[in-house]
Formats: structure tokens, C-alpha cells, sequence
């Protein structure tokens, strides 16, 4: 990883939008700080795009898709997005149709009791309520689980048949092909009807944590928030560059650093 003043000039100025992370990159302690809420309003007047792309869920997303400057918000690692409508509410967007959705929960509703139940300490996450497309436990949040027990739970996810990923907060464990980087992929062709591929350096990705690897190996403009350095050992691939503030502090970093650029050459 390289320190932000190597991200060069000439590829910050090419960048018109910006996928984030939500939890521990741009909020802190649980709740979005007012310079990463001002950095999302200074992108946005800017003219750039911006989608949170979170493991969280989409009943959880809800009143942040509605209050924060954003495109959308796509949830559950990819599954589901929201967006604003032209009456103000929001709209949801699936990946999957409603029969494989149903299909899919009580499936993982199955294995959600049988993780509780044979692992300890392992216990649902408190946002579980308004998942529809996954399952999470929580190692952090307001839990604590070792690395040991979060192995346990990830290898009892994946016998399952499931995809798991490990966030800064919890393990999140679902049916599908879908994961943050194929959720990017989807959202660009659905609110603009561009493929995502074809502008990769147009874009950026700010992120924290193992279920951000994806993500960091298909942007070369991706960048890690400085609390990132408690994931290096466990990510399979690092972001390009790391800021020097942590959580809200480094995105808002970040956006600075991409509208610096971009007013130099404009």
C-alpha cells in the first residue's frame, strides 16, 4: 500500500465517481462525522457519482439512502440496492427474483440457528431484522468473537453452500453470485446503462476491511482507510493506497484529495 500523496494527480482527476464502504470508512463508532457527511456533499456538488456498497442490511440502509447526498446505497453485499424516486421515497432494486429470495432465506434462516447453536459466543447480528437476502453474525459490533470463532463461523457458512465474508463488524453469509464487486457491475448498468469495466479508472473505491479484497484488486484507484491495517493480514488483495486519517476522517481525506485534483484541471 502506498501513502496517498503517491495516487497521482493525472488519475484523481479522472475520477467521476466514488464506490464506499459504509461502516468504520465513513462512519465512526457507528455514526457518519460531519466532515465524511461534508465530503459526500463536496462529491456530489462536484458532479461525481456516489454508491455506498455495504454488507449491512437494506431495512438498516433505509433512512441513510434518504439523508445522505448518494446515487444509492446497494446492501447486502451486493444483493439489493436503493434509490431515491422522483416522489421523494425509494425504490428497491433485486438481483434475484422474489421466488429464489424466498427460496434463499429460509434456507439461511436454517443455518442462522444452526450457527447459533453450535458455535459459542455466536449470535445474530442486531440489524438481522431487516435482512432479506443474507445472514450476519456479529464479531464486533456488539459482540466480540476471536479469530478463532470467526474461522468457525465462516467454514460453517461455507459448508452450507454459502458465500461468507468477514467486514469490520460481522460475518455475513449468503446464496447467490452476487458480492460487492458484481454489485457495483449491476448498479452502474442500472442507473445509467454503462458498463462498469469499460471506465475502471474513472472510478474510485474507499474501503476497510477483508470484504472490501475484491473490490481493491479491480480498482487500481482503490484506497484503504487507515484502520485498514487491522485486516492486512487476513486480506487477500490491499488497496493501492491508504489514508493517513482513519474511518470518516479518511474518506473525507480522500474526497479532498480527488476534488483537488479535479479543480487543478479544470
Amino acid at each position: 500500500m502506498h501513502t496517498m500523496p503517491h495516487w497521482s494527480g493525472a488519475a484523481r482527476a479522472c475520477i467521476t465517481g466514488i464506490f464506499t464502504d459504509i461502516d468504520d470508512t465513513l462512519t465512526t463508532d457507528g455514526a457518519i462525522t460531519p466532515d465524511a457527511l461534508q465530503a459526500l456533499s463536496n462529491l456530489k456538488a462536484a458532479g461525481l457519482q456516489i454508491v455506498a456498497i455495504t454488507g449491512r442490511p437494506v431495512g438498516w440502509s433505509e433512512p441513510f439512502a434518504l439523508a445522505w447526498p448518494l446515487d444509492a446505497i446497494v446492501a447486502e453485499n451486493g444483493a439489493v440496492a436503493l434509490r431515491r424516486n422522483a416522489s421523494g421515497g425509494l425504490d428497491r432494486l433485486y438481483q434475484q427474483d422474489a421466488a429464489t429470495r424466498a427460496t434463499n432465506f429460509a434456507r439461511m434462516q436454517q443455518v442462522l440457528a444452526h450457527i447459533e447453536a453450535s458455535i459459542a459466543g455466536a449470535r445474530r447480528a442486531t440489524d438481522s431484522a431487516g435482512r432479506e437476502t443474507d445472514i450476519a453474525i456479529d464479531h464486533s459490533e456488539f459482540a466480540h468473537l476471536s479469530e478463532a470463532q470467526i474461522d468457525k463461523v465462516v467454514l460453517a457458512m461455507r459448508h452450507e453452500g454459502m458465500h461468507a465474508t468477514v467486514s469490520s463488524i460481522h460475518i455475513n453469509g449468503w446464496y447467490g453470485e452476487h458480492n460487492k464487486l458484481e454489485g457495483a457491475r449491476w448498479i452502474v448498468r442500472e442507473l445509467w446503462g454503462r458498463d462498469l469495466d469499460a471506465e475502471m479508472d474513472r472510478w474510485a473505491y474507499v474501503g476497510d476491511s477483508t470484504n472490501d479484497a475484491l473490490m481493491f484488486q479491480a480498482f487500481d484507484n482503490s484506497v484503504g482507510v487507515a484502520n485498514i491495517a487491522r485486516f492486512v493480514p487476513h486480506l487477500s488483495h490491499l488497496p493501492r493506497y491508504v489514508t493517513q486519517g482513519e474511518r470518516g476522517a479518511g474518506f473525507a481525506e480522500v474526497a479532498r484529495a480527488v476534488l483537488a485534483s479535479r479543480q487543478r484541471t479544470s
